[in-house]
């Protein structure tokens, strides 16, 4: 997806300087969310219970400590226990921190125009050009909306059947398993350490457990980031410190496949 500039935004070094200032001036706010767990072996390893999101949560922002306003550490899920529970929250936060972390700089980076220096499609197509990042998914191909979806399904996939004792069931939570070339032609780059560094495989316990309260608070922060980015684009002024900087989104953030896939699926139009 790419983003061309709108002639009444700001140079581009002012919008990134500005976006770089927001997401700082966010941080602040990055704890109001339930505390999800860490891969570490350490005290926050598989914190299943609530006493133990107490202690991490103070681990990820001493001055907020525990947050949980809607008592979500105390419910159950489906039928299943608290743990189990508190399994499922802390996986979702995790995994919805590390796309956001994704989206927001795609956003940064489709909003100041750049893109690949290829064609996007077989055919010789660009990729497109246009005055919000949103519009960017609009654009392009049918094709390339099942490519993506099919390819997030199968990463979901092999999170799920792949990593041994599930995150429901006092399994690591975020942790991803290597792919394995016998089910993957080749092999292929593993999501986490890909290119393998020695300073990360040889990471003490302590290391590791400041890398995952920094990765928590980094996703938090990012879900902050791009919901500000949409809402501004959706409703221009709800966000005062990107008044000017993202252009008006014509379309249905919360409809993705508003006016592409669904109208071509009789049931669902």
């Amino acid at each position: 997806l790419h983003l061309a500039h709108n002639s009444t935004v700001l140079p581009r070094r002012i919008t990134m300087m500005k976006l770089v200032t927001l997401a700082a001036l966010l941080g602040s706010t990055s704890a109001f969310a339930p505390a999800p767990a860490s891969r570490s072996a350490s005290t926050t390893a598989i914190s299943e219970t609530k006493a133990d999101l107490q202690t991490l949560a103070a681990k990820a922002n001493p001055l907020v400590k525990y947050f949980d306003p809607l008592g979500l550490a105390d419910a159950e899920f489906w039928g299943t226990s608290n743990e189990s529970t508190i399994g499922f929250l802390r996986e979702s936060e995790v995994k919805h921190g590390r796309v956001a972390m994704f989206a927001f700089v795609g956003y940064i980076v489709h909003a100041n125009g750049i893109t690949w220096p290829w064609p996007m499609t077989l055919a010789g197509d660009p990729f497109p050009k246009v005055d919000n990042a949103p519009e960017a998914w609009d654009a392009i191909p049918e094709a390339a909306k099942w490519q993506i979806m099919l390819f997030v399904g199968f990463l979901e996939f092999w999170r799920e059947s792949q990593s041994g004792t599930h995150y429901m069931s006092g399994g690591k939570i975020g942790y991803y398993p290597p792919f394995d070339a016998k089910f993957i032609p080749g092999g292929a780059l593993n999501l986490y350490n890909p290119f393998p560094r020695k300073d990360i495989a040889v990471m003490t316990d302590e290391q590791k457990e400041r890398r995952l309260v920094a990765e928590i608070n980094n996703g938090r922060l990012a879900m902050l980031g791009i919901f500000g980015f949409i809402s501004e684009g959706a409703t221009e002024g709800s966000v005062p410190a990107l008044k000017g900087i993202i252009s008006h989104y014509d379309g249905d953030v919360m409809a993705p496949l508003g006016t592409s896939i669904i109208p071509h699926i009789p049931a669902l139009s």
